[in-house]
């Protein structure tokens, strides 16, 4: 017969496994670089977090560069801001992707996609997504911060991009590998205390 304090042990340790299966893998895929013509692109951008890094505050900002656009002066085409979040809101800027983009992202900010709505030939280029992530430890102030460009080529029809999708192939392969590894330590753990209770009481007797 299992002592009070086992069981409790138990539950406690099956309530943590629990929690971590149910919380969110979070894997870096690669996003789609073809787009079709004046139908819906995501942008994919993730930057996973570690757990230190949950409490912290995550700024975006997405950017776009025309492609083998050159000015008078001989310099390539400035880079200009087109979406924004920070402060919790989203901010879509002016220009000619206004109206025309939405957030793809997830509510814990590891995922901070966007779409682009009706895509045109003009949408062809160079999008940086640029993510800022602040943390606060008293008069410590650290962060992190990563980009990630997307070079991006509008087309009349949709083509295969193998790329993507092994990258996507691969996403899912990993997230079941993971719950099924989280299960099996859940099961190897649970065992263990059972078998260590059992050792326990034949010692006592």
């Amino acid at each position: 017969m299992q002592t009070q304090p086992t069981v409790h042990l138990q539950t406690l340790v099956l309530l943590l496994l629990v929690v971590h299966l149910s919380q969110p893998v979070c894997v870096d895929v690669l996003s789609r670089t073809e787009a079709v013509l004046g139908k819906t692109m995501k942008l994919t951008c993730i930057f996973c977090m570690k757990r230190e890094e949950v409490k912290g505050k995550t700024f975006v900002e997405w950017s776009y560069m025309k492609l083998h656009e050159e000015k008078e002066n001989g310099n390539t085409s400035q880079k200009y801001s087109i979406y924004k979040y920070e402060n919790d809101s989203h901010v879509e800027l002016d220009g000619p992707f206004k109206g025309r983009l939405t957030w793809n992202g997830s509510q814990d900010l590891q995922d901070v996609s966007i779409s682009i709505k009706n895509v045109t030939y003009n949408d062809s280029g160079v999008y940086e997504c640029h993510v800022y992530r602040k943390f606060e430890f008293g008069f410590f102030t650290p962060y992190v911060s990563k980009f990630k460009n997307i070079t991006l080529t509008v087309k009349e029809e949709a083509s295969q991009d193998t790329t993507a999708l092994y990258s996507e192939i691969m996403m899912y392969v990993l997230l079941v590998f993971l719950t099924f590894w989280l299960l099996v330590e859940m099961v190897y753990c649970y065992r263990k205390i059972s078998k260590t209770d059992e050792q326990a009481q034949d010692t006592a007797y």
